[in-house]
This record gives structure tokens, sequence and C-alpha cells, in this order.
């Protein structure tokens, strides 16, 4: 593998690796406001999701790796201490690119970057009409990790209000990832989408002991067939079907009654189940694998 020693590269270089390895990264298009009353935004990847009693957000403005100086959204949040996190749907994501050139400090990017400014209720920051949530923030506390070009800056912020657009939601009131169609940074210029077929759907039971890779049978933790993400699936779960039910499931399953007794059906009965596991048929795809057990 490539050993990279951080004392030993170029910063931008480093910088380059840490984001194509950390990534996609969630974008905080963040509004704030100048003591002059100019209005700023600006989009950041250095962003998440820390707490949620309190509910925290930290994004982080670096200092630039090219002269070492520091952005208006900085200045602007040790000034006035309230800054609003829009979140960037792909509908905006190329009007948000706009906004991220470094226009001077006088200059108000809504206007650039053509987005409409909605006054904010709790903050005097404006929201970004466009974006589908806006979250209204108090500045808890700023925390500056270095003084050398590249350096970060923490801002984390207090939601104190957040919106979010009705036409998002599904019907049972929470946010639809299809809907929303977010926005999330890689390295360089790579973005990734975050809806349709990107979207995967993982469920894994966590107040339930599950059995653990160890607690496989060998055959099935060996198999050649089955992957690691196969694996898991079963590995997640509390316990595996019993040999008798598996057995069974020959007498009623026409492809494993035509499999069981043939050359190679342990590899068949393994293809069958990934099969079935690929398709988040797990109960399926359990009762295939021990079956190939018992064989």
């Amino acid at each position: 593998m490539l050993k990279i020693d951080p004392t030993q590269i170029a910063t931008k270089d480093l910088h380059q690796y840490i984001l194509g390895a950390v990534a996609p990264r969630p974008i905080a298009f963040a509004s704030t406001i100048s003591a002059d009353g100019i209005p700023n935004l600006a989009p950041y990847s250095f962003f998440n999701a820390f707490s949620s009693n309190p509910p925290i957000l930290i994004f982080s403005s670096n200092r630039r790796v090219a002269n070492n100086t520091t952005k208006d959204t900085l200045k602007n949040v040790e000034d006035t201490g309230e800054v609003v996190i829009n979140v960037v749907s792909h509908h905006i994501v190329r009007q948000m690119a706009v906004a991220s050139i470094e226009y001077g400090a006088e200059v108000n990017e809504f206007e650039k970057a053509g987005f409409t400014p909605l006054p904010s209720e709790m903050v005097k920051p404006f929201r970004v009409a466009e974006s589908p949530v806006h979250m209204e923030c108090k500045v808890d506390k700023i925390l500056p990790l270095g003084e050398k070009g590249g350096a970060g800056n923490l801002i984390i912020c207090n939601i104190v209000l957040m919106h979010i657009a009705e036409s998002v939601l599904n019907d049972k009131g929470r946010i639809d990832p299809h809907k929303i169609d977010l926005m999330g940074r890689m390295g360089r210029f790579y973005y990734v989408r975050a809806s349709g077929a990107a979207i995967e759907e993982i469920e894994q039971v966590v107040t339930t002991i599950g059995i653990g890779f160890d607690g496989l049978p060998p055959g099935i933790r060996h198999s050649k067939i089955l992957t690691g993400n196969n694996l898991g699936q079963l590995a997640g779960l509390a316990a595996l079907p019993s040999a008798g039910d598996s057995i069974a499931l020959a007498a009623t399953d026409e492809r494993a009654q035509h499999i069981v007794g043939k050359p190679g059906a342990r590899e068949a009965l393994h293809a069958y189940s990934k099969e079935a596991l690929d398709r988040n048929e797990l109960e399926l795809g359990a009762r295939l694998a021990v079956l190939a057990e018992t064989l």
C-alpha cells in the first residue's frame, strides 16, 4: 500500500488524499452576515452533525493552503456568532459551485449565484430559499486547529430552529432520501448524488446480539462464493436457521430440490444463497447456506 507520512508531503497533496479517502462528505452551505450587514454564502464539506441533544453541527473553515489566509465565513461568525446551514440538493449544486468562488468580502454571493435570500426567524443571516432544509444556528465555540495554511477552524453550532420543505417528506413525515436528493463531496471536483440507485437500505437490528462471523460454521465462513457483505448479513442474525428447517426447504423449493444430490451441490447452494442475500431475502439465503452445511 502507498504510505504517506503527513510530515513528509506537501499540504496541498495531503489535503487531496484526505478528501479522496474521507468521502462522501455532506455539504454545509453556510450563510452568514458581516458586521456591516453584507450577506455571505459559501459551501463547506468538512461538515457533519455531532449531537441531537443539544442539536450540534460542526463545520470547518480551513485556512487557505496557498496563502494562509482565512475566509469571510470565519470572520463573520467570529463577529456575529450566527450562521444558517442550508443543505445542497442536486437541483442547486451548480449554483452552489458559483458561490464557492472566492469573491471579495464586499460581494453578496446570493446575487452572484442566483439564490433567493429568505429572512431567518432567530438569527440575522438569510436562508437559501432554493434549499429544502435550513438550520438556523448560534455559534457555541470556534476551535482553531493551527496557524499554518490548511489548518481548520472548527465552528461548533447549536441549532435553534430548523426548516424542512414538506415536499421532501414521505407519508410518515420523515425525510425521503430520494426526494431531498442531496449531494455529497468527494475528492478534487468529484461529487456524488445521494438518490436513486445510489441509495441502499441496510437494516441491522442492534438491540439483539448477532452471532458474528466467528459464530458462522466454517463451511459458510470460508465460502468462495459468499462475499463479505453476504457473510455480514448472516453474522448479524441472532441465530441461524436450524438444520431441520433448512433440510425441509429442499422439499418445498424446486431449485434447491434440483441442486441437492448433484455434483457441486454445496457451491450451487452457496450461489443460490448469494442471489437471495443480494436481494435482501435474508431468511431464504440463511436457510440455503445452512442446507449446504448438511450435505
